[in-house]
């Protein structure tokens, strides 16, 4: 029988892992059809985009208040749609500011939530997890202590395995791609995806390269963006930068080529701390936002570490330097530290053997096609 999901992720990472999965559903059950929000690996795979995810990428108290009326407007979208097209499940990634209420909406219409990668109600709001069990009816969590957060709640939770893992590893096993690289001495730079990240971070990153350049005179530096449209938001900032290194490429795509190629990397907090440290390339965490926004962060945040590495080790493994502390020189200073083979270049190393050894082999998006194609 031909099913109907309906699909919402929000953010470049999340259409990611959802793309993954709906190309596993399909294998199991070809006749089945996806649409929602998304981005260009969903579509890829036939997802019909109701929008697409460089709209819908905005983080910070701040930031998302500007655009309430815009997501109003979108939830309002997605639900005429769920009412029109009455779909068999809805499958959520990610993107809890969005995706709860939908959720929540979803519940009252009857049609089941699967839930894939909880919000990190263990980090900043606790209170969220019994309004969770409600709305929710089954949760696919990606990190393995996820599910002792919600014992108790009646909430079916099921842990699937870091998508990252298997991803990672796929990608390792192909063969090098060319990059522009100008020299022989590489270093990644990852200012995110969104634009706030690139206009508060980047600056930073771009005056911290030039910095390594004078101690390194050999050295290059390359940004990768995940599509066209943030490759020109950056290019725009670094015409704007004074302060950036002689040598600098930009590319769209490729990420992940570059972190597997380059000597060491500074990267925004998020998914890519992850991802770069399952490649194995050593890196420094970089984070920055509005001021009232770190401000409300520090209130609720109830865990003392930013960065994903850290938090699954419960320890630091790679530097974070957040708000104040983000400057150029001690993002220079830090690199420079992981290049060559320094000890803190082979400690963090050792540090990511044992986070692969705390996430596990499991295959993430088999699991979840498997639960939705019950």
């Amino acid at each position: 029988m031909k099913k109907s999901i309906l699909v919402v992720a929000g953010e470049v990472s999340g259409d990611l892992h959802a793309a993954k999965v709906v190309q596993e559903v399909k294998s199991r059950s070809p006749e089945t059809t996806f649409w929602g929000i998304g981005g260009d690996d969903l579509r890829a795979e036939g997802v019909e985009l109701l929008q697409h995810t460089d709209r819908m990428s905005v983080m910070g108290i701040v930031e998302v208040a500007r655009h309430y009326r815009f997501f109003k407007s979108v939830l309002k979208q997605v639900l005429d749609e769920v009412d029109q097209r009455k779909p068999d499940a809805a499958l959520l990634v990610d993107y809890p500011g969005f995706n709860l209420r939908l959720a929540a909406e979803l519940k009252k219409r009857g049609v089941k939530v699967y839930y894939y990668i909880s919000p990190k109600v263990w980090a900043w709001n606790k209170k969220r997890i019994p309004k969770m069990a409600k709305v929710i009816d089954r949760l696919m969590v990606i990190f393995p202590f996820e599910v002792e957060v919600f014992k108790g709640t009646g909430l079916q939770v099921d842990f699937v395995g870091n998508p990252l893992v298997a991803q990672i590893d796929e990608f390792l096993s192909t063969d090098l791609r060319s990059l522009p690289w100008q020299s022989d001495r590489l270093v990644a730079l990852l200012p995110g995806s969104r634009r706030q990240e690139i206009e508060r971070i980047l600056p930073t990153m771009l005056a911290a390269a030039k910095k390594l350049e004078a101690q390194f005179p050999d050295v290059s530096f390359m940004i990768a963006t995940p599509n066209g449209r943030i490759e020109k938001m950056v290019s725009e900032q670094i015409s704007q930068c004074p302060e950036k290194p002689s040598r600098l490429d930009v590319i769209c795509g490729n990420a992940r080529e570059l972190m597997r190629q380059a000597e060491a990397a500074i990267v925004t907090s998020g998914t890519a701390t992850l991802e770069t440290a399952l490649i194995g390339t050593p890196h420094i965490l970089v984070y920055k936002t509005s001021a009232f926004t770190y401000w409300f962060a520090r209130t609720v945040v109830k865990i003392s570490h930013l960065g994903l590495v850290n938090i699954i080790a419960g320890r630091t493994i790679c530097p974070e330097l957040i708000q104040q502390d983000a400057t150029p020189e001690a993002l220079s200073t830090g690199t420079a530290g992981l290049m060559a083979d320094t000890p803190e270049r082979q400690a963090m190393l050792e540090g990511y053997a044992e986070v692969r050894q705390l996430l596990g082999a499991k295959n993430a998006a088999e699991n979840v096609a498997a639960i939705l194609c019950e």
